[in-house]
Parts: structure tokens; sequence; C-alpha cells
């Protein structure tokens, strides 16, 4: 094999606890994570001139180690020690800084993708060990499905798939810097904490509303501050007929699960028309029982 094209899943969380904070300034959490249908293509070609050169879509997004498509790749090749080199082509669809993990995403495709053209054959456990070393969301993007993550984010355990729906995924043009949102919470007796055991049973139980109605986010409020359009957002996607909304990860991405298809699409048609229409989605949640690799069927996740 000398070419390979993957899809690179975005994800969100249904629920996001943060239970302290560690000496060396990391945070431990307890999340509820779900992988969605919205995804980049990363296409990698084996080379016999060596190093690593990388292409993308998105002029702004940089293609050397400050990517972490690159970084993983010279993770990748450094620790099996492959000299033959490279070619990179990242082509971006999942916002940029939005809290769904498309950079961590990006690697863990680029892990796995090397894996298969380099014929290294390191199992799930090992990509997910060298994962963890770029970012603590990657191993998560590696398992892909719903999980509940652990730790600093690294402590996976597989659920069930959670119940099926459609998810509206709204951008507002803004970015938020995930240190600057975590460096700004405070936890006391005011935290309004999440139920994530209460979801967890919800998810066992296949319970779509069990869900909904604990989704929850401690990071919610320092972003808010920050980005008032939130709130907003929020309100529009309840009115539309959501039976949830809530910001995905530090943010300030926004997303509504509904239970009913043309709702769904009129929520989506209604914010691809205004301000905020750029980045506007409808998709579903994945999950590994509908997909057997990462080269799975395509979704045409813009109804």
């Amino acid at each position: 094999m000398d070419i390979i094209t993957l899809k690179a899943y975005a994800k969100i969380n249904l629920a996001l606890d943060v239970i302290g904070r560690r000496p060396n300034g990391y945070h431990d959490v307890r999340m509820i994570m779900q992988t969605i249908q919205l995804y980049d293509k990363v296409t990698m070609k084996r080379t016999s001139t060596p190093g690593i050169m990388m292409k993308t879509n998105l002029h702004y997004l940089p293609t050397n180690e400050n990517n972490l498509v690159y970084a993983a790749a010279k993770l990748f090749k450094d620790t099996l020690h492959i000299e033959d080199g490279v070619y990179i082509n990242l082509e971006k669809k999942i916002p940029v800084a939005a809290g769904m993990a498309g950079g961590s995403s990006d690697a863990a495709a680029t892990l796995f993708g090397l894996n298969e053209l380099f014929d290294t054959n390191l199992s799930l456990e090992q990509l997910m060990e060298l994962g963890v070393q770029i970012g603590a969301d990657v191993p998560f993007c590696l398992l892909r499905g719903t999980a509940l993550s652990e730790g600093i984010g690294e402590i996976l355990t597989p659920l069930a798939p959670a119940p099926s729906c459609y998810c509206l995924i709204v951008k507002p043009p803004v970015s938020v810097s995930t240190k600057f949102v975590y460096e700004n919470l405070v936890l006391d007796e005011t935290t309004n904490h999440p139920d994530i055991d209460g979801m967890l049973e919800a998810i066992a139980f296949n319970d779509l509303k069990g869900v909904t109605s604990r989704l929850g986010n401690v990071l919610e409020p320092v972003t808010l501050a920050e980005c008032p359009e939130i709130a907003q957002i929020k309100q529009e996607m309840l009115d539309l007929g959501a039976i949830g909304s809530l910001m995905s990860g530090s943010g300030p991405t926004v997303f509504g699960l509904f239970d009913n298809q043309k709702k769904a699409e009129k929520a989506f048609y209604q914010f691809k028309i205004g301000e905020y229409g750029k980045q506007t989605f409808l998709t579903r949640f994945f999950n590994n029982n509908t997909a057997h690799s990462h080269q799975d069927l395509e979704f045409d996740e813009e109804f």
C-alpha cells in the first residue's frame, strides 16, 4: 500500500465535568464523549524522499510541527525508526478551534493511516499510547463511538452506542483558547456539575430524553462570558425543536439534538441562511457498530 485516505471524525461532549486540578496544571475530568459523522479527510502517500511534507486546504493552518498531523507523523516515524518519507494532504471541514477535537482527530487518523501504510501492525492500544503524547483527546479519536473519559481524558471506557438522533452543529465566528477557558474555570460550591452517572444509565437504556435532560458542561459559563452568542444559539435551537442543546468542549461550538428529522432539517436551514451559516452542519452520531474501519461509507452531513 502506497497511499491511503481516511476520515477524521469530530466529537462532541454530551457531558463534561471537571473534578479538580493537578499540581502540574492539568485538570482531572469526567466526560461522556460522542463521535459525530462530520469529518476531515487525511490522505497519506509513502515516498522514497525522507521527511514529512504536508499540505492543507486552509491557508492559515501551519504545515510544520505546530500542526498535530505533522506532530503525529513525526512521533510515529521517530518511534518506529521509519526512514521513508510521507506526503500528507489534510482537507479540513471540521471547524477549527471549535471544541470538537478536529486537530486531535486528524492526528488520530494520521497515526492509524501510517500504521497501515508502513505495515507496522501496532495494536489500537499501542496507537492510543502514542496518541496521548500528542493530546488528551487523541486516544478517544482513535477509539471513537461513545465513551466515558476520565483522568486528563486518556482513561477511556467504551459505552453502548448513544441513542440515535439528529445533531445540529453551529460554530459562531469567534475562537476561544482552551487554555484560557481552563485557567479561568472556578470550581466551588456553586458549580453546576452534570449528572454523569445518570447519563451513563440513560445511554445503557437507550433513553434519548434521559440523555438530553442531563446535558451539561462546567466550562460553558466561562466561555459564555466571552461569547454571549452561545446562549442565543442554544435558545434558538430549543425554539426550533431541539430536545437539548449544549456547548461542546471548551467551545464555542453549540450542538442541538433532535428526535425529529423534519424539525432538524428546518432548524439547519434556518441557521444556514443566518449569520452562522458558514459553519452550520446537520449530522448524526457515529458509532463503531455502524462502520467497520476508518475507511467507511460516505455520509452527507449537510441535508
